[in-house]
């Protein structure tokens, strides 16, 4: 059985779009799943817009979204190397193999000449689309200066037909009267895309090749190069596009593009990953899953052909439920360096930390929101919300206070199951109510109204803290 080869293959003109990570994810599923290989091939040869750090945020975005490859930049192997920039005497070698066995040409019409036959197409037909360039060198016209700029064109065949069986979208068949003598070769020697993409794919072994269905335009004119350098042809899977949600092209304006903004935003890789494979492809009604159950479901039939709708709202819900599918020592992990970021430096593994997971995750989204939700248990003193505390720490709650502080000094373990049940004794016992309470002790502790359970909160803070900040608020509700 022939192994699954299968390629992700960017342009390093800027960020890593998501449209095409779910192509990639897509393919590593594949791979994953067929036990084949994943390779990352980066398509520099637009030297006016390819930058390095373009190529740098690639590599890192694939990385932190945990699609390894098998072969390409950082990794090597034996079909490198894997910038196409770096290729370039195997592309010579190709074109000339091209034009020696007559399937490619030198062409050296210059762009006012073919502008002047687009112009006579439009005036002998009355319209300007539908033009295709018929070169004189063609068929055996001999430049007067050799050596003058020229593109190389390929040969296409002017009847029959180019077809295949699109694991996405059917059957598509092309009519080669639509054809022109497409470029392979820029007059500054750089390959263009369908000639290096071809070459790349045969080289590299390449059995499956998934794109955006953008690139079906390209899809004859790299068939008609495999057959014509005896190849064998890959299947081919044509991704439809991500669209805004009012079916525009996606774009800044309706949602963050770039993979790392997401990561930055305190979404986890497994919800970006579960959010986008969603994105055209289905299995049931289930919408979460794990990574290990997508590389188990997933097949090309249940990728739909048409386009899909980016929701930012299903994205949110699909985050928070990765969210709080961790165990709360990872959890912690997570979003330690989210709390770093806010100034408030703690230990991944801190008891406190793991032990408010919890507490916290239920009402959290992104790590972003878990670490603005547990900052208070880790500073000395909490940021205080001013309007909360001029309502709540009153000199009428100062009592009150007193009385839980002195009720719980005496509590051991000092733990959510064993406060609750003996504040509420107390309180029966003096006649005093949750209400004339909770928010008082809820803002003295963490600065806010909203929180957790109270218990649950001393629980994180521990004994010390808790006793320490009720005091505060005391002599502040006191003044």
């Amino acid at each position: 059985m022939t192994e699954v080869r299968v390629r992700f293959a960017p342009s390093p003109t800027g960020t890593l779009h998501i449209g095409g990570v779910r192509t990639a994810l897509y393919s590593w599923l594949y791979a994953r799943q067929q036990g084949g290989k994943f390779i990352l091939r980066v398509e520099d040869t637009d030297q006016g817009r390819s930058t390095e750090e373009s190529a740098r945020v690639i590599v890192e975005s694939l990385r932190w979204l945990g699609l390894d490859w098998d072969e390409g930049p950082e990794v090597g192997g034996p079909n490198g190397p894997y910038f196409q920039s770096q290729r370039l005497d195997i592309y010579r070698e190709v074109v000339e193999k091209l034009i020696a066995s007559g399937h490619a040409y030198r062409c050296y019409a210059t762009k006012e000449e073919i502008e002047a036959a687009r112009e006579a197409f439009a005036a002998r037909t009355g319209r300007k689309e539908g033009f295709t360039f018929e070169s004189p060198y063609r068929d055996g016209k001999q430049p007067a200066d050799p050596s003058a700029p020229h593109v190389v064109r390929f040969k296409a065949p002017r009847e029959g037909t180019t077809a295949w069986d699109d694991l996405i979208k059917g059957r598509i068949e092309i009519q080669h009267s639509t054809l022109q003598d497409f470029v392979l070769v820029r007059p500054d020697g750089m390959p263009l895309y369908n000639l290096g993409c071809v070459v790349d794919d045969i080289t590299m072994g390449v059995t499956l090749v998934a794109r955006g269905d953008d690139h079906m335009i390209n899809t004859t004119p790299q068939i008609l190069i495999y057959q014509a350098l005896g190849a064998k042809v890959p299947e081919f899977a044509h991704v439809p596009m991500v669209l805004a949600p009012n079916g525009q092209k996606l774009s800044k304006r309706h949602a963050a593009v770039g993979v790392l903004e997401y990561r930055d935003m305190g979404y986890l890789p497994d919800a970006v990953l579960n959010y986008l494979v969603r994105l055209g492809w289905s299995y049931g009604d289930q919408e979460i899953f794990t990574r290990a159950e997508l590389i188990e479901k997933f097949s090309w039939d249940r990728v739909g052909a048409q386009a899909s709708r980016y929701d930012a709202k299903k994205f949110a819900y699909v985050q928070g439920e990765h969210l709080r599918m961790l165990d709360d020592a990872r959890l912690a992990e997570e979003v330690a360096p989210f709390l770093e970021a806010r100034g408030v430096k703690v230990a991944p593994d801190d008891p406190r930390l793991v032990k408010a997971m919890p507490y916290l995750k239920p009402r959290a989204v992104t790590l972003v929101e878990l670490a603005e939700a547990a900052e208070y248990f880790f500073v000395d003193e909490p940021a205080m919300d001013e309007k909360a505390a001029a309502k709540f720490l009153t000199p009428e709650a100062v009592p009150h206070l007193r009385w839980l502080a002195s009720t719980i000094a005496g509590v051991e373990p000092f733990t959510d199951a064993q406060l609750s049940p003996h504040v509420t004794a107390a309180m029966e016992a003096e006649g005093l109510t949750m209400k004339e309470i909770a928010q008082p002790a809820r803002v003295a502790l963490t600065g806010r109204t909203k929180s957790p359970g109270l218990f649950e909160v001393m629980e994180v803070l521990g004994k010390d803290a808790t006793l320490a900040r009720l005091e505060r608020a005391i002599e502040r509700a006191g003044t």
